[in-house]
């Protein structure tokens, strides 16, 4: 991931065009980390490179298996009982405060939109 995009003060979440995205545990080991990114790419070259609908949906679904290895997706990997906000604008949530207080130009970098 880039670090040009702001991310949350508690390392959960980094935001890209408006919208908070979950960051991988960081609890995996690098070996993990790497292997479950390598079945990610490869997961995203065979959706983009899918002959049909059928072999198209396989790889989605290889997709969406190796991010929730990550922790990207599925059970949050943090465990005081904070929500998942992935997908939520940071201004309505419980980073409000945080992202009111960046700087316009941080703001631009995770919403290019402003």
């Amino acid at each position: 991931m880039s670090t040009d995009y702001p991310e949350t003060p508690d390392r959960r979440y980094f935001v890209a065009k408006g919208r908070l995205w979950r960051k991988s545990d960081p609890r995996l080991s690098d070996d993990e980390r790497q292997a479950a990114v390598d079945d990610l790419m490869a997961a995203r070259r065979a959706v983009r490179d899918a002959p049909d609908d059928e072999v198209k949906r396989a790889a989605r679904q290889r997709v969406d298996a190796a991010k929730r290895r990550l922790g990207e997706r599925g059970p949050v990997w943090w465990d005081d009982g904070a929500p998942d906000e992935t997908r939520k604008a940071p201004w309505n949530t419980a980073y409000a405060d945080w992202w009111d207080a960046l700087s316009e130009e941080q703001k631009a970098k995770g919403n290019p939109q402003r």
